[in-house]
């Protein structure tokens, strides 16, 4: 089972990037992030089939660079003009068939997260 641990977040100034990292134990064909802000049901990120193509939702706008890397069974997330709201746990998640959508309801191996906190 391809088991995610997230590595990468931490507190950090608004305005500048964050790149959040993902290893698996084995390769897949999707990964995908999740962030959850306090009191807040997950919400999907982005997500990347194993040819690169990257998804997007909708909801989180243009700040977002979703990559994977096949050979080391890795993704990474990279966020540009930190904003306090993106204040969050961070999750990546894999699934186990099916689409490769940045949906939580989709997904079936999840991470334990990490923490992500903007400050001004």
């Amino acid at each position: 089972q391809p088991q995610p641990v997230e590595s990468g977040g931490g507190s950090v100034q608004a305005g500048v990037s964050l790149t959040l990292s993902c290893a698996t134990s084995t390769n897949t064909y999707c990964l995908a992030w999740f962030r959850q802000h306090p009191g807040k049901d997950r919400e999907g990120v982005a997500s990347v089939d194993r040819d690169g193509n990257p998804k997007y939702a909708e909801s989180v706008g243009g700040r977002f660079t979703i990559t994977k890397d096949n050979r080391k069974h890795t993704t990474t997330l990279q966020i540009d003009s930190l904003k306090p709201e993106d204040t969050a746990m961070y999750y990546c998640a894999a699934p186990a068939s099916g689409p490769c959508d940045p949906r939580p309801e989709t997904m079936d191996y999840w991470g334990k997260g990490t923490l992500v906190t903007i400050s001004t």
